[in-house]
């Protein structure tokens, strides 16, 4: 299993296509799958393919969508060996089928896909593709700039639900349990459960408010119920691409530079004076293991992150970008709290948060 493409319902379509091809730098490629009363544009980096679709009719899907929540993720599609095989389990333990399989042609690819409803508003679109060529080589260039895959994708639900969402996607799409956190300020907390799929490749944290005051309790009032909180982005060169963001007017959570103070006590950071400047200059967060032996001598696995400002008008979705080095792994206890009290220091601008 892996993420073939993530579907955000928007109020248009165009002004997002070029938001991303602007401020991401996304390439927007033939829109291949608008009806009368819908329109849909697609943009890809790398490997990270987006639909954007918005309404031309009440009547369309993504309109009712929006009658109920605010614009974000919609849809997160994943491509699967055996669909029948997916659809069938995911139907044995009582997940909602919302479109049986139906099979189709795009290009050279023969596409059978079937939809499951999941968490809130969410569905999940299970594809099987097969190529007579393979097309999905083409346009895959990458340089430092574009992204090489989504590294996660973050659910938050209600209080009380954590551990029932954690035993659907167990149960229904047979991800299992890894990390957990429970991380707690003075001001608020929350629980973390994070999912992996069975072969690794898809890893999906899924967040519950601690206390009546959590970001995400903000994210489940303003977002009228379950949803993506944000999705991780990964990329080969995060100061580089950050510093291309940063100039095309992305606008990116502030990390005080004390930080980077304290960093620098913290034993085993393997970044060199220069390197630690240009990561502070751009407020990156840093991470690191324990030593884990790799050839050529020890070397801390470091996680490099950064997260954007809420891209639509309500504090809901966000974008996280992410540069694992030597071979990290899972997710840094020490960046996640520093996340949280970044989203804190938000909430307090906002008055959300006392």
């Amino acid at each position: 299993m892996k993420i073939d493409h993530v579907h955000f319902y928007v109020e248009d379509a165009k002004v997002w296509r070029d938001w991303f091809v602007h401020h991401l730098g996304f390439q927007a490629i033939a829109d291949r799958i608008s009806s009368f009363h819908t329109c849909t544009e697609v943009v890809n980096s790398g490997a990270v393919c987006f639909f954007l679709s918005s309404p031309l009719l009440p009547t369309s899907p993504v309109a009712e969508f929006l009658r109920q929540y605010p614009p974000g993720v919609a849809d997160v599609a994943f491509a699967v060996e055996d669909v029948e095989g997916a659809i069938a389990l995911a139907q044995l333990h009582g997940a909602t089928i919302l479109q049986p399989i139906q099979e189709r042609q795009v290009g050279t690819a023969l596409l059978k896909c079937g939809k499951i409803a999941a968490w809130g508003g969410l569905t999940h679109t299970l594809i099987e593709k097969s190529f007579v060529t393979n097309a999905n080589d083409k346009g895959q260039m990458t340089n430092d700039n574009t992204f090489t895959a989504i590294d996660h994708v973050v659910l938050n639900v209600a209080v009380g639900e954590l551990e029932s969402a954690v035993a659907w996607y167990e149960k229904i799409l047979d991800f299992q349990p890894q990390q957990a956190f429970k991380i707690k300020t003075n001001r608020s907390a929350l629980h973390s459960q994070v999912m992996v799929s069975r072969n690794g490749s898809v890893q999906l944290p899924i967040n519950e408010p601690a206390s009546s005051n959590s970001q995400i309790q903000e994210f489940l009032e303003v977002n009228r119920g379950p949803g993506i909180q944000h999705l991780a982005l990964r990329t080969t060169n995060l100061v580089s691409a950050i510093a291309q963001f940063r100039d095309s007017g992305l606008s990116l959570l502030s990390v005080p530079q004390t930080y980077y103070s304290q960093l620098k006590q913290r034993p085993g950071l393997s970044l060199s004076p220069l390197e630690l400047e240009a990561i502070a200059q751009q407020e990156i967060l840093v991470d690191w293991q324990e030593y884990t032996p790799l050839e050529g001598g020890n070397i801390a696995p470091l996680l490099l992150q950064i997260f954007t400002q809420p891209i639509f008008e309500q504090p809901t979705f966000f974008f996280e970008f992410i540069e694992r080095r030597f071979q990290a792994k899972g997710f840094g206890e020490g960046n996640f709290r520093a996340l949280f009290e970044a989203i804190e220091s938000e909430q307090i601008k906002r008055g959300t948060l006392q």
